[in-house]
């Protein structure tokens, strides 16, 4: 559609509500703005819903992979015990031929090296400090989908409120109700934002 066109419409709405009553008017207007406010409350249901989602989502692959690092510290303690002990042991055994003592190092060598691969793995990603960065970012993603709920709860409550707010100005032809439902759209429509975006937190 051209500009042109566009304005063309908008020329002839305002003409027709011209030749309509002022209480028309406003009922057509009120109209709107519920058509309005019922959108935005749907926009607002898709970022609760995925927001709760992601609440659980986040939850459970922070769970499992702090569980999967307490699994690499065992492990890696073990491991280090073992070497220990093997060490201990080639210290107070004197009569071990060369080979036999070549192949305890060895075998202490192997365990240090696991040790230290259950320590960090960068290629894998699964040592354990790429484990706890992970599961960090998950826990950090997962307040962060914490704080976004509740915009979107009180922002759909208010948007609720205000559709029915906005629905009973048109019944009794009141303006004064209708600006109620006004302010507490843009209230709501203010929460919906801070939802997604997080500018400030909420005070309670």
């Amino acid at each position: 559609m051209e500009a042109s066109d566009a304005a063309e419409q908008i020329l002839d709405l305002n003409e027709e509500d011209g030749g309509k009553s002022a209480d028309d008017r406003f009922r057509s207007r009120s109209a709107l703005s519920i058509a309005i406010m019922a959108m935005l409350l749907a926009i607002t249901s898709l970022g609760g819903g995925n927001a709760a989602e992601d609440i659980m989502n986040y939850n459970i692959q922070a769970s499992d992979t702090w569980a999967f690092y307490q699994a690499k510290n065992v492990r890696k303690t073990d491991t280090e015990l073992a070497a220990d002990a093997l060490e201990a042991q080639l210290m107070m055994t004197q009569n071990l031929s060369p080979e036999q003592r070549q192949a305890v190092e060895k075998k202490i060598a192997d365990y240090r090296a696991t040790a230290a691969r259950y320590e960090s793995e960068p290629e894998k990603g699964e040592g354990k400090k790429e484990l706890a960065d992970k599961a960090k970012a998950l826990t950090e993603q997962r307040d962060r989908a914490m704080r976004q709920d509740p915009n979107f709860d009180f922002s759909e409550s208010l948007f609720q409120i205000a559709i029915v707010l906005a629905s009973v100005s048109i019944l009794a032809t009141s303006r004064k109700i209708l600006y109620v439902a006004l302010v507490a759209g843009a209230l709501a429509f203010v929460l919906m934002l801070n939802g997604y975006f997080l500018f400030f937190d909420l005070p309670f």
